[in-house]
């Protein structure tokens, strides 16, 4: 009876550390866990300002852009209109020989 009190006593003291260690890794991951989540958070608030002050510098650069196209369209009308016919040749050029092409390759 000796051996199986002191083989009882021995797996309880095994159950007892190893429920111990077993909180111990327990709060650990939750305390890495939480760093963790925190982090992302703020990595993220980070992120989300940075995308904000690149939407707004685009879109300033956009309107200066817009602005120099309005006084030069002002200042230059019949220059404006020749570039807008041409680039507007240019691009139905483009799309008929694109067509074209498509056109071509489906009898092949």
């Amino acid at each position: 009876m000796t051996i199986s009190k002191s083989l009882r006593s021995g797996a309880s003291t095994y159950a007892d550390d190893a429920r111990g260690i077993t909180s111990q890794a327990l709060e650990s991951t939750r305390e890495f866990a939480n760093q963790a989540f925190e982090t992302a958070g703020e990595k993220m608030r980070d992120l989300r300002y940075g995308v904000k002050d690149l939407a707004n510098k685009g879109a300033s650069s956009v309107g200066g852009y817009a602005q120099a196209t309005t006084r030069y369209v002002a200042d230059q009308p019949l220059k404006s209109a020749l570039i807008a016919a041409a680039v507007g040749a240019a691009v139905a050029a483009l799309v008929l020989a694109m067509r074209r092409n498509s056109s071509q390759q489906r009898y092949y």
